[in-house]
């Protein structure tokens, strides 16, 4: 279980395939604080610790074919960047919101504007899965939480301020790119709900 606030910027140092897996190499500053078979969130993705390299600040977890699938993580590189989260403490407060690390679908970016100091992203999915958001609904968006400022059909926008800008990746998307969307768990309670009735 996550919170949507992001801890570190981790970077891809090496990717490996075996078969239909990819064993990912990230480099971070809580590496050292990492212990193998932990949770960790990766641009939303809760994927588990399978070795450390304190010496290097690195550690290696692998993402599965489903796993690959069903995000964006299968576009990574060598060089590029992710949203890195440990698993929530019990004892402490909760300041985004209750994230699972399951990514429900990718969405493209269509829009990524500088407004006075702030960002509008805006962000299309696929609307078969009949995922929905609503206006100051939560959604997280590669591992971070945010608020939904307007929300269509198949499309919605947040605002990004300064902080969050600069220490998540938001940084790097632009118009085009993908992301991993995880919605609101309430959300997909009251949708399975009413679709069951």
């Amino acid at each position: 279980m996550f919170t949507g606030i992001i801890e570190e910027i981790g970077q891809v140092i090496n990717i490996e395939k075996e078969d239909t897996n990819i064993h990912f190499d990230i480099k971070a500053n809580l590496a050292t604080e990492l212990k193998i078979d932990q949770s960790v969130s990766h641009n939303g993705v809760c994927l588990t610790v399978v070795s450390v390299d304190a010496s290097k600040n690195a550690y290696r977890v692998t993402a599965i074919d489903e796993t690959l699938n069903k995000t964006n993580l299968g576009t990574l590189k060598e060089g590029g960047y992710l949203n890195l989260e440990r698993g929530m403490k019990l004892n402490s407060r909760l300041d985004g919101h209750i994230v699972q690390g399951h990514i429900d679908q990718v969405a493209t970016c269509i829009e990524a504007d500088e407004q006075n100091g702030s960002w509008i992203y805006r962000f299309e999915y696929d609307i078969e899965q009949k995922n929905l958001t609503i206006e100051k609904g939560s959604i997280t968006i590669n591992g971070v939480s945010l608020t939904v400022v307007d929300s269509d059909i198949n499309t919605f926008s947040v605002a990004i301020i300064p902080y969050t800008y600069e220490h998540t990746t938001f940084k790097y998307i632009e118009k085009g790119d993908t992301v991993n969307l995880e919605f609101d768990v309430i959300g997909k309670y009251v949708k399975k709900l009413v679709l069951l009735k």
